[in-house]
């Protein structure tokens, strides 16, 4: 079985004030390989969440954390082509953000973690 850990990360500042939170449902998830691996971000505090973008970033072992997507108003927008396959995300309700692991596999395990700031 495969570990995916996932942490939230929250960046998200207005005249020097945090104004919203991210919670993860879980912190780790540990899936049979060839599964797909669901993890939830729950917002507090952010008007307009539907049209607000949400960031999904992972940090495998060994390398920098990068981005994977961004989704807005029902968009999921990719930042490598290559991606669709693996992930994808989608929001619900008025403060709840899906992302998603296909087909896990050991190549996966590393932490995710969800993002979200305003300018």
């Amino acid at each position: 079985k495969s570990r995916l850990r996932v942490f939230c990360f929250l960046s998200f500042f207005l005249d020097g004030q945090a104004q919203g939170l991210l919670k993860q449902s879980r912190e780790s998830v540990t899936i049979g390989t060839g599964k797909t691996a669901r993890i939830e971000c729950v917002a507090e505090g952010i008007p307009n969440f539907q049209s607000e973008y949400i960031h999904w970033y992972r940090h495998a072992p060994s390398r920098p954390p990068h981005r994977i997507l961004y989704i807005g108003s029902g968009q999921v927008t990719y930042d490598d082509n290559s991606y669709k396959n693996k992930y994808t995300s989608w929001k619900q309700g008025t403060n709840a953000c899906t992302f998603s692991v296909n087909n896990v596999n050991t190549n996966d395990e590393g932490t995710y973690y969800c993002a979200y700031w305003h300018y």
